[in-house]
């Protein structure tokens, strides 16, 4: 982890249309033991099942199971995905103090670690992006260390840094003050689709000239048990903790961990910067269902409005799209409506000799690449 100082280049004039977002950058931890996306790649390829029960350092799961979901305040799926110990931290090289440190969410600590793994994949010494128009968009939706702090903590032991250390604001604003960045500096809750909508922004964002290069990630730890209860009680998780999606066999989606982050930059700019360019973002766009049959329900006419403005963004031709990795709930209810969705767009440029293959799961957010 070297530090060079490098001045980047500031904010860009706007972009012209149509032109792609290259990613630069990668940085990732995901359950199986995955600390690099070359480790993921090989997880992906081996098809390994890194799905696990709770581990003893989340919680006592026994405590907290019961495999009748009718019973109040229990959880009736033992697994899920899980990153071993996240408590651990390089404190000291992160600039944050023992004091500051024994209240931080781990999440925090994570975004960290991988955005600096990101930067290294893409050979960005840190310091050149300080005082640069660098934007950073976060998607994050829990605040499980906020919980166990409120449950068990003491509160005479209750410091300044809980707020900080505790907040969706305070977790992409670390990144921007760790490494100077004085581009957009966004917090993005949308639930399960939060990462994208981040990636969506931070694109928008390039394009628009707010910023010259971003941060955009996701970060999810299950850190205390409440969300399960309250997912259990609405029905919503595999009783296995696998989401089987497009199955016949689906009853709920499985929770997991994680953390990624990608460099992002506009492509003229990662040549000209000679900048390795590991994929492109031809287009994104994002869109809500509006009113459906209930709060949670898909709409199925919203999914292909928000499919055919991700290919129009981007100046796609539906026919060259051959894969698109999908929601996949694993429920009865939404995998139909978005497989509709797919075949409503996709269609009548495909064949049963040139199948559109469909993977899961990932949120519905349109993004073409």
């Amino acid at each position: 982890m070297n530090r060079e100082s490098q001045q980047p280049d500031g904010k860009k004039e706007r972009a012209e249309a149509y032109e792609p977002i290259a990613i630069i950058g990668l940085g990732c931890r995901f359950p199986g033991g995955v600390k690099s996306p070359a480790e993921y790649w090989k997880l992906l390829c081996g098809g390994v099942d890194a799905i696990t029960e709770v581990p003893s350092y989340r919680w006592n799961i026994d405590d907290a199971y019961d495999p009748d979901p009718a019973v109040p305040n229990r959880i009736y799926s033992r697994s899920g995905g899980f990153l071993g110990p996240v408590e651990d931290c390089d404190a000291e090289f992160f600039g944050i103090s023992p004091r500051e440190a024994a209240s931080l969410d781990p999440q925090q600590r994570l975004l960290l670690e991988t955005s600096w793994e990101a930067l290294e994949y893409a050979h960005l010494p840190a310091d050149r992006l300080f005082g640069s128009e660098t934007g950073v968009f976060l998607g994050i939706s829990t605040l499980d260390n906020a919980l166990n702090l409120r449950n068990h903590a003491d509160p005479a032991n209750t410091n300044a840094y809980y707020g900080t250390g505790n907040s969706m604001s305070g977790a992409v604003g670390r990144l921007s003050y760790f490494y100077g960045l004085k581009g957009p500096c966004v917090a993005v809750e949308t639930a399960c689709s939060s990462s994208l909508v981040a990636v969506h922004l931070a694109c928008r964002s390039l394009l628009d000239g707010e910023c010259g290069m971003a941060l955009a990630a996701g970060v999810n730890l299950i850190l205390a048990p409440d969300n399960s209860v309250v997912f259990c009680r609405a029905r919503m998780l595999a009783p296995d903790g696998r989401c089987k999606a497009f199955s016949d066999a689906a009853d709920g989606y499985g929770r997991g961990e994680g953390c990624g982050v990608v460099i992002l930059e506009r492509l003229s700019d990662a040549v000209r910067n000679r900048h390795r360019i590991v994929a492109l973002i031809r287009g994104t766009a994002v869109n809500q269902d509006g009113a459906s049959g209930g709060l949670t329900v898909p709409n199925g006419p919203a999914q292909q409005a928000v499919i055919r403005q991700a290919l129009q963004s981007g100046g796609v031709d539906p026919a060259l799209v051959g894969y698109v990795e999908a929601h996949g709930t694993g429920t009865a209810l939404g995998d139909p409506i978005e497989v509709n969705a797919l075949s409503a767009v996709f269609g009548k440029h495909r064949s049963q000799a040139d199948p559109l293959v469909v993977g899961a799961r990932g949120p519905r957010v349109a993004a073409v690449a």
